[in-house]
């Protein structure tokens, strides 16, 4: 395999067409062709909530070779002769979920070896196989941040992905950059999940500060004993992939995914960021209502989690349904995540409504599903809205995504169907029961017989 920083740039707009499926059990006709990234596809009557514009009542979206080609008022976007129609009226059509943190895929990052470790990746981790993947594609997430755990001051590189369908490696989901290099951020952490009694490990909220100034101080040295070394080997410092990956936060290539919960250790953060210069995404921040207009004069973004359950950690216990609401009011930008297992990959949309319900506006509620962890994820330009030029990243509900009652029906990936609600096996990962999660088996050739997603 090549190295993780030198991968090649991939297509992953057009996947290799699928080919024609058998019926299930269940029916006795023969399912319509999966249509291949070549045909046009029109998905028309349906309610449309584009997130990038105003919601339409009656509208039709084109999507061809994984990319969104038009969407508007079925009076006004032309389908063209052989397209596919999908006729989804009483339907809603909305963007692909981003799940801007989860644990899916059974990865894990650090080791009790030491406190910091950027140079461990998820990457090498991770599990396709893994039916988590399965359940968050049931809960409509098309795009998703896999981190590393919170047990370290920083704990490795996260891993941005596409759920696409039958993937065989972790390559198969893997999101480039327009340089070619992987797209991927770097888990950091703070407060009391990295205070421990082991060697190498913080035992006071300060010295954990110190740690990771002191890592940072020691990435600029490297940084300059190359810079000095200008191109001779013989000068050059032994090479360090840790020290590598902290200079390209310091660089501004690399996003700061930073665990926080209590107001104190959110604005320690804040701290850091400015004194190295990196960009960062403050996660969970249960106390974040308490210093929103910090946040949001420092520029921060913040991936809330909505926990509607008591119990849990004590840093955790002045969570607020309000949150949402106060940031953004403070003119923070905000986002959901799963924190999967934490919440249900399956239950996403349900944290827009309880925002919602605490005083978030609907639309962003909405933006807090899609677009704003889009920006989270730097991935703005490619997903998280329906409009011309987006990858093809949609979900179809029977109902308004805000709605209790609102079941994802489909979820399309790339314009690839890879969850269809009408199929048995992929009800069961979706509505859980004797079956649905089986750990390691892998589906990948059984469910081909069911003409299409899971």
């Amino acid at each position: 395999m090549t190295p993780f920083f030198a991968l090649s740039v991939r297509v992953t707009a057009g996947l290799v067409p699928l080919t024609v499926f058998l019926s299930t059990v269940f029916c006795f006709a023969a399912p319509p062709p999966v249509p291949s990234t070549e045909t046009v596809q029109a998905f028309v009557g349906a309610r449309i909530i584009p997130i990038a514009g105003p919601e339409i009542v009656d509208g039709t979206l084109l999507i061809h070779k994984g990319k969104i080609i038009a969407v508007g008022q079925r009076a006004s976007v032309t389908v063209p002769p052989g397209a596919q129609v999908h006729d989804v009226k009483g339907k809603v059509l909305f963007p692909g979920l981003v799940d801007t943190h989860s644990h899916i895929g059974g990865g894990a990052g650090g080791d009790s070896s030491s406190a910091i470790q950027p140079d461990a990746r998820i990457y090498d981790a991770l599990n396709v196989h893994d039916e988590s993947l399965q359940r968050a594609q049931a809960g409509g997430v098309t795009t998703v941040n896999v981190m590393p755990g919170s047990g370290h001051l920083l704990s490795g590189q996260t891993l941005y992905l596409k759920l696409r369908d039958n993937a065989r490696t972790i390559d198969d989901l893997l999101i480039y950059n327009k340089d070619g290099s992987v797209a991927y951020g770097v888990k950091m952490a703070n407060g009391t999940n990295s205070i421990r009694p082991a060697s190498g490990f913080p035992g006071t909220r300060a010295k954990s500060a110190a740690m990771i100034r002191a890592r940072f101080i020691q990435a600029q040295e490297y940084r300059d004993k190359i810079n000095a070394a200008n191109g001779n080997k013989a000068k050059m410092p032994p090479r360090d992939l840790g020290l590598e990956t902290l200079g390209e936060i310091r660089d501004g290539k690399r996003v700061v995914h930073h665990h926080s919960h209590r107001a104190d250790d959110i604005m320690t953060v804040l701290r850091l960021a400015k004194e190295f210069g990196f960009k960062v995404v403050l996660h969970h921040v249960s106390e974040g209502w308490k210093v929103a207009d910090e946040i949001a004069k420092a520029g921060v973004p913040c991936s809330v989690i909505m926990i509607d359950s008591p119990g849990g950690k004590l840093e955790a216990k002045e969570a607020r349904f309000e949150t949402g609401a106060i940031l953004d009011k403070a003119g923070a930008l905000v986002a959901f995540h799963t924190d999967d297992y934490i919440t249900d990959s399956r239950l996403l949309l349900r944290s827009a409504a309880l925002a919602n319900r605490a005083g978030m506006s609907r639309i962003k509620a909405l933006e807090a599903l899609t677009t704003a962890g889009a920006k989270m994820l730097e991935m703005q330009d490619r997903i998280g809205a329906l409009e011309a030029g987006k990858d093809a990243d949609f979900v179809i509900l029977s109902g308004d995504p805000l709605s209790v009652y609102t079941l994802v029906q489909e979820t399309w990936v790339d314009g690839m169907k890879v969850f269809d609600r009408t199929n048995p096996k992929a009800r069961l990962i979706a509505e859980g029961g004797y079956g649905a999660t089986r750990g390691q088996t892998n589906h990948l050739e059984e469910d081909r017989d069911a003409g299409g997603g899971r």
